[in-house]
């Protein structure tokens, strides 16, 4: 794939009434124009809140909009004939569909049971009570509506390691469930926060039940089988021990027609803990650079203080480019959600420039950062908050620069704490381009770019400065930008 660029087709707001998948399939050929050529999908499995579900609260993996459960027949995106035919125009217009994978946890059980659990601490979860509660929870899954369509499989406590509400008598909080079917604490090779992070929410899935495994690998299969995906992103993968997620890609690797791009989501700010992850599923999965988010974040929001040469460091995309999906923002840290941590407006198109137009890792573009959104929502404080998220100026033209000019070799002049620049020298076939930002005052760069680019006229794709740059008999111009923000300056024959 040329340049691959990712686009997250949603938002945690994305609007109720089962109109994303007709808008997909309206927007492919746009998408295409652009230059996105990868779109991943929210997860299109029916969640315990049906209708209004985004998808992570996963109820039946084998209902994509298929059955009347949860009050609702189509999930929150509509039907599957209509994810169908989204799936169906975006690859006409070659874009590759990677499909989200949610199987940390169930919701929405159908039935409750009788079960016996230990107390928790939530907040060092290796911490378990002795005392042995007798109690009822929702642990029982049984697809009424679906009637064993597609898999007769019948989730029951045996499947699960953890809830977080009984009833007889009524608690909330983290229960271990005493199960002699998989053994006593909880999985290892997950995250360390909390003591041990397997427990995230609803009834928690627990891999060391082999029909449960079996069960996940065929649902693969299956959906693979009913949308014909490219790809998938793995949700939550912290919480899931790692050794499941590798036996998982190899066999859904495996028995794929072709090689699937897979992206995993391990947020944590630590790059080492991304680099243990990569290591122990043998590089089979790419990563989202959690880090080189927050070190968006952390820009935008110090503005021309912040130092612009340390914009990768300790990030993944800087150590492990071949193995980093980048990204501005996505739905848990745009403002309202459970890791809210949004990167500035103004600084925004800095940092696109810097994952679009750079040869390192695979770029993943916001939803509303392309088309806006705005919405209500209630915050940590318990108040009604407003959230206006504009479209972010030039980001569409950055896209299509991506294709068009970020190719080539690469060099970099981050020799200065408020003003950056790269330059990407082109191919025999393709132009390169030069990128100039600054998070201060105007900036400018004295930029030797060598006797190939000698008396050549450069103009600024993005329109941000309206001069032309002409480069000496060396090759040798002054590239310059306006303050708080970034121009990428192209030679005018390549227009």
């Amino acid at each position: 794939m040329r340049n691959p660029t990712l686009l997250q087709t949603f938002h945690w707001y994305s609007p109720n009434g089962g109109t994303l998948w007709s808008e997909l399939s309206e927007r492919a050929a746009g998408f295409n124009d652009m230059g996105i050529n990868m779109v991943w999908l929210p997860p299109a499995c029916k969640g315990a809140s049906g209708g209004d579900s985004v998808g992570y609260d996963s109820y039946d993996l084998f209902d994509l909009g298929e059955f009347e459960q949860k009050g609702s027949l189509a999930t929150k995106y509509g039907d599957k004939q209509q994810l169908l035919a989204a799936i169906r125009a975006l690859q006409q217009n070659e874009i590759a569909v990677l499909l989200d994978v949610v199987v940390n946890h169930k919701m929405g059980a159908d039935e409750k049971e009788a079960i016996r659990v230990n107390r928790v601490n939530g907040q060092d979860r290796t911490q378990i009570d002795d005392e042995v509660l007798d109690c009822e929870a929702w642990t029982r899954f049984t697809f009424p509506a679906r009637a064993g369509r597609y898999s007769k499989f019948i989730w029951d406590y045996k499947c699960f390691s953890g809830v977080d509400h009984i009833e007889n008598p009524d608690e909330d909080g983290v229960f271990k469930i005493v199960n002699d079917y998989t053994g006593e604490g909880w999985n290892d090779q997950v995250d360390d926060e909390l003591g041990n992070f397997d427990y995230l929410m609803g009834a928690n899935i627990d891999f060391r039940n082999h029909a449960v495994t079996e069960e996940i690998k065929y649902w693969a299969r299956w959906v693979m089988e009913q949308t014909h995906c490219d790809g998938f992103r793995l949700d939550a993968v912290k919480h899931i021990p790692v050794w499941f997620f590798k036996e998982w890609i190899e066999h859904v690797q495996d028995v794929a027609p072709k090689p699937l791009f897979i992206v995993a989501e391990y947020w944590s700010p630590d790059v080492d803990k991304l680099h243990q992850y990569i290591d122990q599923v043998d590089g089979k999965t790419m990563l989202f650079d959690a880090p080189l988010h927050m070190k968006f974040h952390e820009a935008s929001k110090q503005g021309r203080e912040y130092d612009m040469r340390q914009i990768f460091t300790g990030t993944l995309v800087e150590a492990d480019p071949f193995h980093a999906v980048t990204l501005v923002a996505n739905h848990d840290t745009q403002p309202l959600q459970a890791l809210e941590a949004p990167v500035e407006a103004w600084f925004k198109p800095l940092a696109y420039a810097l994952i679009l137009l750079r040869e390192n890792g695979v770029p993943s573009v916001f939803y509303p950062d392309l088309y806006g959104a705005s919405y209500d929502d209630i915050g940590g404080d318990g108040e009604t908050h407003h959230v206006d998220m504009p479209v972010i100026d030039k980001l569409e033209q950055m896209i299509l620069a991506r294709q068009r000019f970020a190719h080539g070799v690469q060099t970099l002049w981050f020799d200065h704490p408020n003003c950056i620049a790269f330059s990407r020298s082109g191919t025999a076939e393709d132009p390169g381009c030069v990128v100039v930002m600054s998070n201060g005052d105007d900036g400018e760069k004295t930029l030797a770019l060598g006797e190939n680019y000698a008396n050549k006229t450069w103009q600024d794709f993005l329109a941000n400065r309206e001069e032309t740059i002409v480069t000496d008999e060396n090759g040798t111009g002054v590239f310059t930008c306006h303050g708080g923000s970034v121009s990428v300056w192209v030679q005018q024959e390549a227009l």
